[in-house]
């Protein structure tokens, strides 16, 4: 257990809490399952809503699944400002959202892709075509980062996402 604590300080791009977690769900620098995230791509382009809502696919979001689609993140630590989420990272949680994703898409002026989701409360995790991320729950609209990786480090470090209003 030692070497991996070492491991986990030897990176900058996350905090030493944020990339255990992240190793602990099998995720280390350089993952890249291009397959993977293609057969998500194709499982959502593919899937229409009974209304006919399609699901917007672009870079940033199938960069998120090369890397990160697949892991199971747990925590075991208490959250800085709230409680830490566990997170399934896998777009397929919200194949059946797609008009709920296209709204808050046209609220933001952009795209939005599903990500995954937070395990124990199922809010929705998504990202946008500039790689920002959000989750959606029964209380709102939440903002969790510019990218990937502050996203993550919200929801792991359980800091306060900011919620979005309407503009």
């Amino acid at each position: 257990m030692h070497t991996d604590r070492t491991a986990a300080t030897s990176t900058t791009r996350f905090s030493v809490q944020v990339d255990a977690s992240l190793r602990d769900a099998g995720w280390q620098p350089g993952r890249w399952d291009i397959k993977q995230a293609e057969f998500w791509a194709d499982a959502l382009r593919g899937h229409e809503s009974p209304a006919g809502h399609r699901h917007a696919v672009f870079p940033a979001a199938v960069e998120a699944w090369a890397e990160f689609g697949g892991l199971r993140v747990s925590t075991a630590e208490a959250g800085r400002q709230i409680a830490s989420s566990p997170l399934h990272l896998d777009p397929l949680h919200g194949l059946h959202m797609a008009r709920t994703l296209a709204d808050l898409g046209r609220a933001l002026d952009t795209e939005v892709a599903p990500l995954g989701e937070e395990t124990d409360s199922r809010a929705l995790l998504a990202i946008d075509t500039e790689g920002r991320v959000y989750t959606l729950d029964h209380t709102g609209d939440w903002y969790l980062g510019a990218d990937i990786d502050q996203a993550l480090a919200t929801l792991i470090a359980g800091r306060e996402p900011v919620r979005l209003t309407a503009g």
